[in-house]
């Protein structure tokens, strides 16, 4: 296995994790309280990593750490739970799963990834295929929920995009900087959650263990390796993994909670598998150099030519982390 192979096997196992979301949410959390779930799952994620780390953002990362922990968590989230409270699930989930056509379209304009026919096809292949697995007959559309979907999508796939675009700042690690984003979407989800769904609710010793394997297992690391991803693929690569999740979603449904899976979920699970396969199947981008970190000033053709794979340096912890990412690379590279 390649060292891009691995690093694609790291990465997905987030969007992997987040399709146990489901099961966990109706498992083992208190109905009904989708909001009080965002927060719980992003802000003690996020104080952890900044305790871990002992890093704060400095001069312009402020702002950027806003934006992307808005659009990748504290915009995402609300609308998330929005689409799913006014659809049927598979509905939101195929909604949802129009996030590759928005990746493409947004890192076309402001990361110059030119489209291909083949990127298009295979992001209209995984959400046809995850369409099959999910959606019902005479399931019901409602034009709040959809836009909802829509804007939720929207939002990951421009996180995504910025992420990429923006990098991180020199001697800073993708540790410190997702703990930045959890911080700052948690924060931004904490006062909706309050006057949307009041106080907490009483929770149990398996709500707590619910909340906790979210916000750490589900969360944290997730988003860790997500985010890592974001560095050292393409933006359409990574968010063409984003299939995967629904399709947990339904193998576990299958496998814990006796849902039914016919002949046309099991098309629909190999056809969104193959696009996801297909998507990371990319020429080889030839190496650059990389700019000075934290000026994010790079040109179209260096942005398109992708990112370099050597890390920048880390803290005392974040190298702590990086060793054991880099081990479990190993690892995936002799399996």
């Amino acid at each position: 296995m390649s060292r891009k192979a691995a690093v694609v096997a790291l990465t997905a196992l987030a969007p992997i994790s987040w399709g146990s979301t489901y099961f966990v949410t109706t498992e083992f959390l208190p109905p009904d309280r989708p909001l009080f779930t965002g927060l719980m799952r992003a802000l003690p994620a996020g104080l952890l990593l900044l305790a871990l780390t002992r890093k704060l953002p400095r001069g312009a990362w402020w702002w950027k750490s806003a934006v992307l922990g808005a659009l990748n968590i504290g915009a995402f989230f609300p609308l998330l739970f929005l689409a799913a409270y006014r659809l049927p699930g598979g509905v939101a989930a195929v909604v949802g799963s129009v996030g590759p056509l928005f990746v493409v379209g947004l890192a076309a304009l402001f990361l110059g990834e030119k489209p291909t026919a083949k990127t298009l096809l295979t992001a209209i292949a995984a959400a046809f295929g995850v369409s099959l697995v999910v959606l019902k007959a005479g399931a019901a559309f409602d034009t709040v929920g959809v836009l909802a979907g829509l804007l939720s999508a929207l939002s990951m796939s421009a996180g995504v995009v910025f992420t990429k675009r923006w990098g991180r700042p020199e001697g800073v690690g993708a540790l410190a900087l997702t703990g930045w984003q959890l911080t700052a979407g948690g924060l931004v989800i904490l006062p909706i959650a309050f006057l949307i769904e009041g106080a907490p609710p009483a929770l149990t010793g398996t709500h707590l263990a619910g909340y906790a394997y979210l916000a750490f297992g589900n969360t944290a690391i997730s988003y860790f390796l997500w985010f890592r991803g974001i560095e050292r693929l393409s933006a359409s690569s990574v968010t063409l993994l984003g299939p995967l999740s629904p399709l947990t979603a339904a193998i576990i449904g299958w496998a814990a909670l006796g849902q039914a899976l016919g002949a046309v979920q099991v098309l629909g699970m190999a056809i969104a598998f193959g696009a996801t396969l297909a998507g990371q199947l990319s020429p080889r981008a030839a190496k650059r150099t990389e700019p000075a970190a934290g000026t994010g000033v790079e040109t179209a053709a260096e942005l398109a030519a992708g990112p370099v794979v050597e890390p920048e340096p880390f803290s005392s912890t974040e190298e702590k982390a990086q060793e054991v990412s880099m081990d479990l690379e190993g690892s995936a590279v002799r399996r």
